[in-house]
């Protein structure tokens, strides 16, 4: 997956918090370097980043925030270790954090932010990140 992709997930799920906070926009805007991107596939951003945490071994927690029943919790120190070093930082940068306060927010909202756009249990296909967040409200 492109890194502008997963930035743009990231950037637009974990931003538009407060001055100084980070959020949903933020983190998924840094991971690509931008807040727009989905590659032209509707899911294609939001499954590579489900992909990057699968891979660095939280396979039980993204299932639980894609599936239909409760979302389990991930630590900011997990989020550390799945998300590129340099994504966070730059996350951080733009929020005027440290990159473990970055994490740990991220941590927080993630969970919500993907099981929201998963209402059904399954990564929508064919559907922009956009039109997703908006839908969703993120």
């Amino acid at each position: 997956m492109a890194e502008n992709d997963l930035g743009g997930l990231l950037g637009a799920l974990l931003g538009g918090g407060s001055a100084g906070a980070v959020g949903a926009g933020n983190v998924l805007g840094a991971l690509g370097g931008g807040r727009g991107g989905t590659g032209g596939g509707g899911g294609n951003a939001l499954e590579g980043l489900i992909g990057m945490l699968t891979r660095s071994g939280l396979v039980d927690q993204v299932q639980s925030w894609v599936g239909t029943g409760g979302n389990q919790a991930v630590s900011g120190a997990q989020i550390s270790a799945a998300l590129p070093d340099e994504a966070l930082e730059k996350v951080a940068r733009e929020a005027g954090v440290t990159p473990q306060q970055a994490a740990d927010e991220i941590a927080r909202s993630l969970p919500t932010a993907v099981d929201r756009l998963t209402p059904s249990g399954e990564v929508p296909e064919g559907r922009s990140i956009e039109d997703l967040l908006r839908e969703q409200q993120l």
